[in-house]
């Protein structure tokens, strides 16, 4: 795998047909704040809930997170709409373009060349495409620049759209692990995977 890979040796942000996809910035805290809070994200992510405060601290903590290098690391790209004016306060703030979710990337293997992927996409701004749009992009960019041998995505069942866009990734249901989640009862994961062979079979493209 061409690891290690530093943020700061991105000569570009990536870009899709709408969105700028750049790493997490502390100043993009009140908008990340904005869908870390809500009852509908959390159902599915394994965050606390957390004060605004407290979404801030978390907000640094992963903006500095800029390095693949070992098991463990991780590294987040902010889903920068165009055209959607921040939430950010602060007299002072410049305009810019509204996160409306973000895409992680995490070493499970350096030694055995494997990736997880996690998204997360604010509820008023899905059903658009755009999640689709942003890990389509950033699937390309771990699979050219970062030469993983495989993709992995770990989804709670119960979240139907998530399990759809790893099929739409070309992603295949790997395993099911039975009631290894305690939220308000024992709930089940799914274990989705994508070989890098298997991504340049179809060009370098997501399954239609």
């Amino acid at each position: 795998m061409a690891l290690p890979f530093d943020a700061d040796s991105l000569a570009a942000p990536l870009g899709t047909a709408r969105m700028t996809l750049r790493p997490i910035e502390p100043r993009d805290s009140d908008d990340i704040w904005e869908y870390q809070r809500l009852p509908e994200v959390l159902r599915y992510i394994p965050w606390p809930v957390r004060s605004r405060e407290e979404a801030h601290v978390h907000t640094l903590k992963r903006a500095g997170m800029r390095r693949l290098g070992e098991d463990g690391d991780a590294f987040h790209f902010a889903m920068s709409l165009r055209g959607e004016r921040s939430l950010a306060r602060g007299e002072g703030s410049e305009p810019r373009d509204r996160v409306v979710g973000d895409i992680m990337l995490r070493v499970t293997s350096a030694e055995h060349a494997q990736l997880e992927l996690g998204w997360v996409l604010h509820p008023a701004f899905q059903g658009r495409g755009l999640a689709a749009e942003a890990t389509s992009e950033v699937v390309r960019f771990a699979f050219e620049s970062l030469n993983p041998h495989r993709l992995n995505a770990h989804v709670d069942v119960r979240n139907t759209a998530s399990a759809a866009l790893c099929r739409r990734l070309g992603m295949r249901l790997e395993a099911t692990l039975v009631e290894d989640v305690w939220d308000e009862g024992w709930q089940d994961s799914a274990i989705f995977g994508l070989l890098r062979g298997e991504w340049e079979a179809r060009g370098g493209a997501t399954a239609s």
